[in-house]
Order: structure tokens, then sequence, then C-alpha cells
């Protein structure tokens, strides 16, 4: 049977859209969903709630992810098992598609699906951002960035034993090697994006903090998913179109970077910086 465990802190706004995605098709039954309401202080509990009996609602008091992830397996019931943020939309057939691969013949542990970002909404910083974002080698490879993440029963015993850290998906992407973890092309996450460059540089900001106390945890040997300014130039002899995409990166970087400095060095990696223009409905 396969899980998927949902993380919810207060996400009434779009809890209802992912769920109502998951169960829309009824062959599903033997999908196990879990959804962890950790720290809630609004209706996310009572939206899962409504879902019916194929939604389990757990609650614990702690706003923490990590708690809720931990919780989500307490009472998960099977592999594979899907961890999928609340924000996304996921539908069955992309579930199916993501659990496939995870068979005990195919050496891979861990799957996630391709991003589809509407991005029609956003201005245009944003929008040449993410052009060029996404053609980069570490996003496109990667299973962090996507909102999911799947992974077998070794899998996951590669990813419990992970420290309680922000960037959770990156440090899960970096646990496998490049032959143990797959995009899957058949399967399709909606991620809605920031609406503004300001919105863009808070989530950036996140991303800076949380990416910094991944290095201090990981392996000076081991992979690092941090963009070169060779794979910013190959992006542009590839398409010079992506150009402008490429200054409006590197920009929101150093800004992002330069504003996120004081909580690296204060190692505050319990502020969670939440884009709140990507739930706007």
């Amino acid at each position: 049977m396969t899980s998927i465990v949902i993380p919810a802190h207060n996400e009434e706004r779009v809890l209802g859209r992912l769920l109502d995605s998951l169960l829309a098709d009824p062959s599903g039954d033997e999908t196990d969903i879990v959804v962890v309401c950790n720290g809630c202080t609004d209706d996310t509990a009572r939206i899962a709630a409504r879902r019916g009996p194929r939604v389990r609602v757990v609650e614990i008091p702690v706003p923490s992810k990590h708690a809720a992830l931990r919780a989500g397996d307490d009472h998960a019931r099977g592999f594979p098992r899907i961890y999928v943020d609340a924000d996304v939309v996921l539908t069955p057939a992309d579930v199916r598609a993501l659990a496939g691969p995870l068979d005990d013949a195919s050496g891979i542990l861990a799957t996630a699906p391709e991003r589809q970002l509407p991005l029609a909404d956003c201005a245009w910083p944003v929008r040449a951002y993410y052009r060029a974002w996404q053609r980069l080698p570490a996003v496109r490879e990667g299973l962090f960035g996507r909102g999911v993440i799947a992974v077998s029963e070794a899998g996951y015993a590669r990813i419990a034993a992970l420290p309680p850290l922000m960037a959770d998906d990156l440090a899960a992407s970096l646990a496998f090697a490049p032959g143990e973890r797959l995009v899957v092309g058949a399967a399709r996450v909606v991620i809605q994006p920031p609406r503004t460059w300001p919105d863009l540089v808070r989530r950036r900001i996140r991303a800076a903090v949380s990416t910094a106390q991944v290095e201090r945890h990981r392996d000076p040997r081991e992979a690092s998913a941090r963009t070169g300014r060779a794979d910013l130039l190959a992006l542009v002899r590839e398409d010079p179109r992506l150009l402008a995409g490429v200054v409006v990166l590197v920009a929101t970087a150093v800004v992002a970077r330069w504003r996120a400095r004081k909580a690296i060095a204060a190692e505050d990696f319990g502020t969670w910086l939440r884009d709140e223009s990507s739930r706007q409905n």
C-alpha cells in the first residue's frame, strides 16, 4: 500500500486543493493518506477531516515540519511512502508514476516528479528567474524544490537517519547517489511560485539559510547542489535568451545571501520565512 504523508501547518487555504486532487480517482482506495496538522491555529484539521475516511488526520502541538514528518511515519501504513507539501497539487496518476520505479529490483530508492510552475500571473523578474533556474543541472537532476519526494522502504531507512533540517528535501536529495534517485518524467507536480520579486527574495533568503545549515552537516567530500559560475555561463552559451534570467538569478542570490548573513552567523535555523503569495487563491 502506498502511503502519502502531508505535513500541514496552517494550510487551510491550500490543503483542500491538494486533497481533492489526490482523491479524484475512486480506484485509489488502497492509497493511505495521512495529514499531520502541526501547531495549527486555523481550520487545517477540519478541512482534512471533511474529506472522509480515506484521509486520516493526526494533530501534534509543535509547529515543526520535521516533527510532522516523523509523526506521519508513525501512522503511515506502507511503502512506497510519498511526502507531499500541502501547497502543491499532485494527482493519483502522478502518485502511481512515482511509486512504479521503487521496487526492489530497480535499485532506485527515491523518486520525484517534474515541476510545473504556473508563471503567467507572476512579475517578469520572477518569470525570468525561473526560466533560467529550471535549466540549471542541479535543479533538473535533484529531488529538491519539488514539494514531493517518494521513497522505498530502503530509501526511507536512508532519510530517517537525517537530522532535523530546514531544507529537508535538499538533504534527502543529497542522501542518494545519482543512480539511486530518479526524476520521473511521467509525473508532474504543480508548484505555485512567488508572485513578485520581493516574494522571490524572501523565498531565496530561506533557501540560503537552509542550504547553509545543510552544508554544515554535509561531508565536504560529498556532492553539493550549489550552482557555480560555469553552470551559469553554460546556460547563456546554450541559449542566449536566458541572459536576462541569469542576471535576475544572480541579483536575487546576492540580495538573498546578504540578507541571510545574520541568521546564518547566529545559526538561526528555526525562523521559517514562508511565501504567503504562493498560497493565494
